[in-house]
């Protein structure tokens, strides 16, 4: 075991409604949806026509420029519809749920007997390879290629995020033979733990580098763990996956079948009993907060509020997200809020009186009170961004194209849920996430 690593920037917000450690009583949805929007890079070719019969992991698409990486459906039924956008961009594969749970049968295996390339195949057969994701870029990993290590963040920091030692309970054997597959996949394997925490399945496990991580969010982030362990070069690739869906490969090994389930936590200051449910991803947001939400005009995210996605009361949990929030929308107009003492309002920069009740829990919602304006250089970004980087700077590289900046100032060590923080501090009001998903995209297209 390394010493504690000891993050000093960033920042934990207070938000009201986390989960209790209780798991509510539910049903599985009669919609569900896999979408292609949350694949960055991918372009979806449909294989499944609308009324056709489907099983738990029958594929739904596949990526057009990588057939073998492919999509498959969470439940069994049919295929409802394929929703689009503008220039006929699929944004929705939509099943409706048959409650039969017929699934496709992979055969049980054991990762220990088999080599490198079986368990490559068996991944993208089963459509379980998208779990794996490659820094930099934060796409899904090419299985021609092998990274230095996979990086696996075991906790997570972000607002109002669930408990991974409780979400893991009951499932210590298949997240060890997910484990063992990971081993097979790359020459290491690290694993991210808080130094709060006393896990016992994190400390069992053999031939895993374990590295304890301190401090405010975004700690939790495997973007930062990998900064502070093992930075990535040019040329270099890490692959980094959950804890929950290592989990899902080890059902895949040990039972045959791929397993969607996913234990998801239900938070907010508008959920009425903010807790825990069994679901599985691609699920309905509106039948998952069906236990009830205050009334008003409100924000439904799939993930949490710095980097979810706002879906809708009638949107689907996305591929990669074990949370859904709910805050206020906030559209309400607040005469001379500004003018006011703010004894309610969170203040980072200690605007308000607030500041001084450290143990205050906050009902935040969506407004921006203000649109964006010019970049202000004032060095708040780097207070709440633990790397060694200059986040000001690479936004402003990134919004004239400079690639060869771009590259000198750390865009291959950064993704969108590590500057999450910056934005939500950021004087300019500007949308930082978007920003750097166009620089990355920018560096892909050109760089490949």
């Amino acid at each position: 075991m390394s010493e504690v690593i000891k993050i000093k920037k960033g920042l934990d917000i207070p938000l009201a409604g986390k989960a209790e450690t209780v798991f509510g009583q539910t049903q599985l949805p009669g919609l569900f949806a896999v979408k292609p929007i949350d694949f960055h890079g991918i372009t979806p070719k449909v294989v499944v026509k609308e009324g056709e019969a489907v099983k738990i992991g029958s594929v739904l698409f596949y990526d057009k420029y990588h057939p073998e990486v492919k999509f498959v459906s969470p439940v069994s039924g049919k295929l409802k519809s394929v929703n689009r956008g503008e220039r006929r961009r699929i944004l929705e594969v939509i099943i409706e749920n048959d409650g039969k749970d017929e699934f496709v049968d992979f055969g049980v295996a054991d990762p220990q007997a088999m080599d490198r390339d079986s368990i490559v195949n068996r991944l993208l057969e089963s459509g379980a390879w998208p779990y794996l994701r490659q820094r930099p870029y934060d796409v899904i990993a090419n299985p021609q290629e092998t990274p230095k290590a996979i990086f696996i963040s075991g906790f997570d920091s972000a607002p109002l995020a669930p408990d991974m030692d409780f979400v893991l309970t009951g499932q210590e054997a298949a997240f060890k033979t997910g484990m063992e597959v990971l081993k097979k996949l790359a020459p290491e394997v690290h694993l991210g733990i808080s130094n709060d925490a006393a896990s016992k399945l994190y400390n069992s496990l053999q031939g895993v580098h374990l590295h304890k991580f301190s401090g405010p969010h975004p700690a939790g982030n495997v973007g930062i763990q990998i900064h502070h362990v093992s930075p990535i070069n040019k040329g270099e690739r890490v692959w980094v996956i959950q804890p929950q869906e290592i989990v899902s490969i080890g059902l895949l090994f040990s039972q045959g079948k791929h397993d969607f389930s996913r234990v998801i936590a239900v938070t907010g200051s508008e959920v009425l009993k903010p807790g825990y449910l069994r679901y599985r991803l691609g699920a309905s947001v509106s039948e998952i907060v069906a236990s009830g939400v205050n009334a008003g005009s409100l924000r439904f995210i799939s993930g949490n509020v710095l980097t979810g996605d706002d879906v809708g009361s009638d949107g689907y949990l996305g591929f990669y997200h074990s949370q859904v929030t709910v805050i206020p929308e906030g559209d309400e107009y607040e005469f001379l809020g500004w003018a006011l003492p703010g004894f309610g309002k969170f203040s980072v920069s200690r605007t308000y009186f607030s500041w001084m009740n450290k143990n205050k829990q906050y009902k935040l919602n969506a407004n921006m009170h203000g649109g964006e304006r010019a970049i202000v250089m004032s060095g708040q970004l780097e207070k709440v961004l633990p790397m060694d980087l200059l986040p000001e700077f690479l936004i402003k590289a990134i919004l004239v194209d400079d690639i060869d900046k771009m590259e000198q100032l750390g865009i291959y060590e950064i993704v969108e849920e590590d500057i999450a923080l910056c934005e939500f501090v950021d004087t300019s009001k500007m949308e930082l996430q978007s920003i750097l998903r166009k620089g990355i995209d920018l560096m892909m297209k050109e760089l490949g």
